[in-house]
C-alpha cells in the first residue's frame, strides 16, 4: 500500500493540531496512527523511530514525522509529514502572538491552561507504559531506564552521555550473547 503525500501531510497537521504538550504527548496518538490504524510502521519500528527521534538534535515530534515519513515516501514524504506537523503550531502561535495582549490577563485563559497541565503531564506519562511494552522491557532489565532516569534527573548527567552509553552497552552486550550462543 502507497501513502499519499496528502495522507502524510493531513495525517501529521491533524496530530499537529489536536495535541496540547508538545513531542512526548504526541507519542501515543502518532503510534495510534501510524502503528494501529494506517499500519504504516510496526511496533518495533516505531520504537527504533522513537529512539533515533530522541537522540537526533531538534524538535522530537518534527523528528518522528520525518522519519516516519521519509521511510515511507522518502524526501518528499519526510516534507510532507514535517510540513503537517509543524504548520498548525505556526497558525496558532501566530493567531496568538496577534491576540496575546487581549487576553493576557483573562481568568478563563488562565485556568484554561491551568486544567490543561495535569493533563499534558497524563499524555506525556501515558507512552513511557506502551514504549516500555514494546522495547520488551521486564523486571530483569527495568534497573538500565531507573537508572538512566536518576543519572539524569538527580545528578544532572547529560543524555548525551546516557545515549553514549547505552550504544556502547549495547554492542558490548551483543558481542557477548553472540559469543555465548556460539
Amino acid at each position: 500500500m502507497t501513502v499519499t503525500l496528502g495522507r502524510l501531510f493531513t495525517t501529521f497537521f491533524k496530530l499537529g493540531l489536536f495535541t496540547i504538550g508538545g513531542g512526548y504527548a504526541m507519542i501515543p496518538l502518532i503510534e495510534r496512527d501510524v502503528v494501529h490504524r494506517y499500519k504504516w510502521v510496526s511496533g518495533d519500528d516505531f520504537v527504533d523511530v522513537l529512539a533515533v527521534s530522541q537522540s537526533a538534535p531538534g524538535i522530537f515530534a518534527v523528528n518522528m514525522a520525518i522519519f516516519i515519513g521519509y521511510k515511507l515516501r522518502g524526501i518528499k514524504g519526510a516534507v510532507a509529514a514535517a510540513l503537517g506537523n509543524v504548520l498548525p503550531s505556526v497558525i496558532i502561535i501566530l493567531c496568538i502572538a496577534l491576540l496575546f495582549n487581549s487576553f493576557r490577563e483573562n481568568k478563563i485563559v488562565n485556568n484554561i491552561f491551568l486544567g490543561l497541565r495535569p493533563a499534558v503531564v497524563a499524555l506525556i506519562a501515558a507512552p513511557v507504559f506502551s514504549v516500555a511494552k514494546s522495547a520488551r522491557i521486564t523486571y530483569t532489565n527495568v534497573w538500565i531506564p531507573i537508572l538512566a532516569a536518576a543519572l539524569i534527573v538527580a545528578f544532572g548527567v547529560s543524555p548525551v552521555y546516557i545515549i553514549l552509553a547505552a550504544i556502547i552497552g549495547g554492542i558490548v552486550w551483543g558481542r557477548i550473547r553472540n559469543r555465548l550462543n556460539s
